[in-house]
């Protein structure tokens, strides 16, 4: 499955992402590797309470 990930720099430091797809689905991680995990974590969660 493809998701769209739309992934932005903090201003305090580190990354946040949303997902356009899936309303209210958004994480943030101070490292890019961070960030992608907690993003499976995130779309998991937002895709098993749909």
């Amino acid at each position: 499955m493809k998701i769209k990930v739309v992934v932005h720099t903090a201003d305090e430091g580190g990354y946040w992402a949303e997902v356009p797809g899936i309303p209210g689905c958004a994480t943030q991680g101070e490292m890019f590797e961070e960030l992608l995990q907690n993003l499976y974590e995130a779309i998991e969660g937002c895709l098993a309470i749909r």
